[in-house]
């Protein structure tokens, strides 16, 4: 029997399991992860923020990476923190398919974030003299508004071709809701959705590794024929946008294959630790990374720890510094 989607009024997330007196160690655990990359993006964002000398492409670029980091894990930990101490994982529609807009959106914008910030770098490594009359405010505002509103406008396209499906059930064989497991539950046709899904994918991923790939030839090929001193300025510089990028590239190559194929061979913990991998990692080690490798940063989350002055003070004094 067909089930009309707008009839569908929950899904059931049939990939937890049993943790009986465990359930409050994991919501602990996990409430401590959320609050740990809540408080070190906005941390990173707020000190960008703050101060003038930070406002250069690459930190800004940096603070729409931190901004989209709050945006992924906020569309999934309060939802799993709710569900691990619910004793049936039951998501009403209307919920899911906001997460599902969340957790696509924020996957869209970290790879056009992370393409942007490569072909910074390239700029600034092979154009250093011409560097400013390339990367203008107007062009660093352009980069930024469009890694925000393509993938805004393509998540709106997918949720349109999404909701109409006729399903034939509400069962969801994951912790939270995506794309792929609603179309697999449908009886009516697919394929405007999926060769969509291919086309999006596509152009997201691909299209991003390739200005990356690009970049990075260009930056390397200049490091090879250049002083030791640039070299070393340039892998200081770049090794935490590649870190970045790989860590992120693993944890979203996990949830496709998760997706696209059949994984019940595998422990039942383990694909739901490879299901988490990129809405977990990149949000809680993209602040380490930035905030160790990039010395003016350093610098000035040293100052607010040890410094003479309390945030409070350096805010204050951030401010004056805008607007004097």
């Amino acid at each position: 029997m067909m089930i009309n989607s707008t009839q569908v009024s929950y899904f059931t997330l049939s990939a937890y399991f049993d943790t009986g007196g465990f359930k409050y160690l994991y919501f602990v655990v996990i409430l401590s992860l959320y609050i740990l990359i809540v408080c070190s993006n906005l941390l990173l964002i707020v000190v960008i923020c703050m101060n003038r000398s930070l406002h250069e492409p690459m930190y800004l670029f940096l603070c729409s990476l931190f901004v989209n980091e709050l945006v992924g894990s906020t569309g999934l930990f309060p939802f799993l923190l709710v569900q691990i101490l619910s004793d049936i994982h039951t998501v009403s529609a209307p919920l899911c398919f906001l997460q599902i807009y969340c957790v696509h959106f924020y996957g869209a914008v970290e790879y056009f974030n992370l393409a942007i910030m490569s072909y910074d770098r390239y700029l600034a490594i092979c154009y250093p003299l011409q560097y400013n009359t390339h990367m203008t405010n107007y062009k660093i505002a352009t980069l930024i508004a469009l890694t925000w509103l393509f993938p805004c406008f393509a998540m709106v396209v997918l949720l349109s071709l999404t909701s109409p499906l006729q399903l034939c059930g509400n069962t969801i064989y994951k912790v939270y809701c995506d794309t792929h497991s609603v179309v697999k539950l449908s009886c009516s046709d697919t394929n405007a959705i999926n060769v969509y899904g291919l086309i999006a994918t596509f152009s997201t991923i691909f299209g991003s590794l390739l200005l990356i790939f690009y970049s990075y030839m260009k930056i390397f090929k200049v490091c090879f024929s250049g002083c030791k001193q640039s070299r070393q300025k340039a892998v200081s510089t770049c090794t935490p946008h590649l870190a970045s990028l790989l860590n992120f590239s693993v944890g979203s190559s996990f949830e496709i294959l998760q997706s696209r194929f059949n994984m019940n061979t595998l422990p039942n913990v383990l694909r739901i630790f490879l299901s988490l991998y990129f809405l977990t990692c990149p949000p809680l080690c993209n602040p380490v990374l930035y905030g160790l490798n990039l010395s003016k940063i350093r610098a000035l989350c040293r100052i607010l720890k040890f410094g003479r002055y309390s945030l409070k003070t350096f805010v204050i004094k951030s401010y004056q510094k805008l607007y004097v």
